[in-house]
C-alpha cells in the first residue's frame, strides 16, 4: 500500500506542531505577554499560563508522534504513532478553535480549521 499521503500529512503536522511548541517554548514571556492580552476579558485571564501549558503539551506530543509515526510507516507499515499525533493535533487545534472563538477572532478561527482539515484526513489515512 502506498503511504505517500499520509506521510505528507504526518510532516506537515509535525512541522507546524514542532515549531508552534518551539515558539512558545523559547519566547514564553512574549507569548505570554500577547495571550494575557487578548484574554483579558475572558474566563481564561487568570489562567492564561496554565491552559497555554497544557496546549502546549499537547502541541508537542502531536509533533513528536506524527514524527515518530513517519518512521514508523517506513520501518514497519505500522501507523499507531502517526494516528496519535494526528488525533493529539486535532484537539489540539480544538482548543486553539475554542480560544480564537471566546476572543471572537473570527478570521484566527477561519484559519485552525484549514489546519484542521488535514489533520481530521490523516485521522482517516492512518485509522
Amino acid at each position: 500500500m502506498n503511504d505517500t499521503a499520509a506521510v505528507l500529512v504526518l510532516v506537515f503536522l509535525a512541522l507546524t506542531f514542532l515549531m508552534s511548541s518551539f515558539e512558545k517554548m523559547f519566547n514564553w514571556n512574549g507569548t505570554m505577554t500577547w495571550l494575557k492580552g487578548l484574554f483579558a476579558t475572558t474566563f481564561l485571564k487568570n489562567v492564561v499560563p496554565l491552559v497555554t501549558g497544557i496546549l502546549l503539551a499537547f502541541e508537542v506530543f502531536a509533533g513528536i508522534l506524527c514524527l515518530v509515526g513517519i518512521f514508523e510507516l517506513y520501518l514497519n507499515g505500522g501507523r499507531m504513532f502517526g494516528f496519535y499525533g494526528c488525533v493529539f493535533s486535532c484537539i489540539s487545534l480544538l482548543f486553539m478553535l475554542f480560544g480564537q472563538r471566546l476572543i471572537k477572532d473570527y478570521d484566527g478561527a477561519r484559519n485552525i480549521a484549514i489546519y484542521f482539515i488535514p489533520a481530521v484526513f490523516g485521522v482517516f489515512l492512518l485509522s
